[in-house]
This record gives C-alpha cells, sequence and structure tokens, in this order.
C-alpha cells in the first residue's frame, strides 16, 4: 500500500504535538497563532509541527484575508483508515475462522 503523500502519515501522527494540533482543528479552524497560544513551545515549533501535519495531508492552510487558517484535511485521514481497514479485514478473517471451528468442534461432540 503505498503512501501517496510527502510525508509518510504514521510519521506525522508520532508526535503528541501533532496529535494535539489535529484535536484542535477537530473543533474548528484556527490560525497558527490561535494554535501556538496552546502549546507551550515557540511559535516557529509550532509552524514547524503543522507544516509536517500539511505535507503529510492531515491540515489544509488557506489564506483569509492577512490570516492563514488551518483545517482539517481528509487526505491523511483516508491512508491511515486504509491501512486500518486492512488489518481489520484480516483479524475479521481470523475471528470468522475461530469461529467456524468452534462450530465444528462442538457438532463434532
Amino acid at each position: 500500500m503505498p503512501a501517496h503523500n510527502t510525508l509518510d502519515c504514521f510519521q506525522a501522527l508520532a508526535d503528541p504535538n501533532r496529535r494535539e494540533i489535529l484535536l484542535l482543528l477537530a473543533k474548528e479552524k484556527q490560525s497558527i497563532n490561535a494554535i501556538a497560544e496552546n502549546f507551550n513551545i515557540s511559535r516557529p515549533a509550532v509552524s514547524k509541527h503543522i507544516k509536517v501535519l500539511e505535507r503529510a495531508g492531515f491540515i489544509a492552510i488557506r489564506e483569509q484575508g492577512r490570516e492563514r487558517l488551518c483545517e482539517l484535511d481528509h487526505s491523511g485521514f483516508e491512508e491511515v483508515q486504509q491501512w486500518i481497514s486492512y488489518f481489520e479485514v484480516y483479524w475479521h478473517a481470523k475471528m470468522q475462522n475461530l469461529e467456524n471451528y468452534l462450530k465444528n468442534r462442538k457438532h463434532k461432540k
């Protein structure tokens, strides 16, 4: 399953500050300055985290007047969902096999 973004989605999600930024943006669009106010790190550090999330497809930055607003973007989440779905199918098949095995065992007794 090749990555379609310039940055691996799991690398982007590995940092707790980036996950917190995503949670903030899930509530509403925010400017970079507004996001930075929620952290005890420098604004340039927050900007770097935002750039990582943007490159990975988790957020989009839109110009609105003189502000740059960040909002969630679906493409990074789609990549995560595809990865999770692959293993969901795998585990569903394993559980189905176990269920079939147990049913067959019960009928043989």
